[in-house]
């Protein structure tokens, strides 16, 4: 029944269960995310409740390194399947675990004790590139569509079985892409929280483009000109007295929401705008906290706040307006 290439390139099989648990032969059309919930490589019981894919960070790489345990094809065993009722495992689902958390008061716990991890709201540029490679590699090789009609729900109002995001087993029966373990029917499970799942599909679609045909062969023209981006204003410019500047109308307001939602830390709801909103800030905030857990400059209090500082917005690269 497999179709496709099973090993995913580059991923190590130091952990390979499928000796062990041999799984049913499908042909996955559908990909399941998760957050471990840790920040070290799972034993996942020996294999018992293990995915086919593991993707652990490595922070000073900036690269995610991938670990396979079951072929692409192979169903895997991380998916609660009760009796009676609806196939979880078995129905066509590849499993992939992001080694890291969906859930904030695990997140703010780790930031203040300095642990570097990954928190799936808030991922940063280079895990977005590398889970969106996978989800090129599974389209390509295997017709997983690059779409997903469901929300992704932040955690703890993702957990349990009515957290009006839980398919019921006619829409599981029929789903085909990308979803979580929070949709998944006869679990409870509310992993992986608000995952950027929009953001990391619009850049696997954007590696599927074909290259633009090579230009002819012209006189030499001058070098294009580097990127250019808003030098940072001033404290002063985000402020009105002790409080954010909410209201102030300006292009770079509308530049920055753009950056913050391009690298995944959107909390917008409607915008960003030319008008600075809550919105705004929770977003930068949420950048900064990104920031500081994954150049671990072990910033608390005040330095995660409002107003932004001239180190994040330097490296947030806002384009001129």
């Amino acid at each position: 029944m497999a179709t496709g290439p099973q090993r995913y390139p580059g991923a190590s099989t130091a952990y390979w269960y499928q000796g062990k648990y041999g799984g049913n032969a499908m042909e996955s059309n559908v990909i399941v995310w998760h957050s471990t919930e840790g920040t070290s490589l799972p034993s996942y019981s020996g294999g018992a409740e293990a995915p086919n894919f593991t993707a652990k960070p490595n922070f000073a790489a900036k690269k995610l390194e991938w670990y396979q345990h079951f072929d692409f094809d192979t169903s895997a065993r991380a998916l609660v399947n009760l009796a009676g009722g609806v196939e979880t495992n078995t129905l066509n689902v590849c499993q992939v675990e992001i080694v890291g958390t969906c859930d904030p008061a695990t997140h703010t716990k780790w930031t203040k004790a300095g642990y570097a991890h990954l928190y799936t709201p808030e991922l940063p540029d280079w895990v977005i590139r590398d889970l969106a490679d996978f989800a090129k590699w599974a389209h390509d090789q295997h017709g997983v569509p690059l779409t997903s009609t469901v929300t992704f729900k932040a955690y703890p109002g993702s957990y349990g079985s009515g957290n009006g995001v839980r398919m019921s087993f006619a829409q599981w029966n029929g789903f085909r892409g990308h979803c979580g373990h929070q949709h998944v029917p006869e679990n409870l499970h509310g992993d992986p929280g608000a995952f950027p799942i929009a953001t990391i599909l619009t850049a696997a679609k954007g590696a599927n483009e074909p290259a633009a045909p090579a230009a002819p062969s012209t006189p030499s023209k001058p070098a294009p000109s580097k990127p250019s981006y808003e030098p940072y204003p001033g404290e002063a410019f985000f402020m009105k007295g002790s409080k954010p500047a909410l209201g102030k109308r300006s292009p770079i307001f509308n530049a920055m929401g753009q950056r913050l939602v391009a690298v995944g830390c959107s909390r917008y709801k409607v915008g960003p705008g030319l008008e600075l909103g809550q919105a705004d800030v929770d977003s930068y905030e949420a950048w900064q906290r990104m920031y500081n857990a994954t150049h671990r400059k072990g910033w608390t209090g005040s330095a995660l706040k409002w107003p932004p500082g001239k180190e994040t917005w330097n490296a947030l690269k806002v384009p001129k307006s």
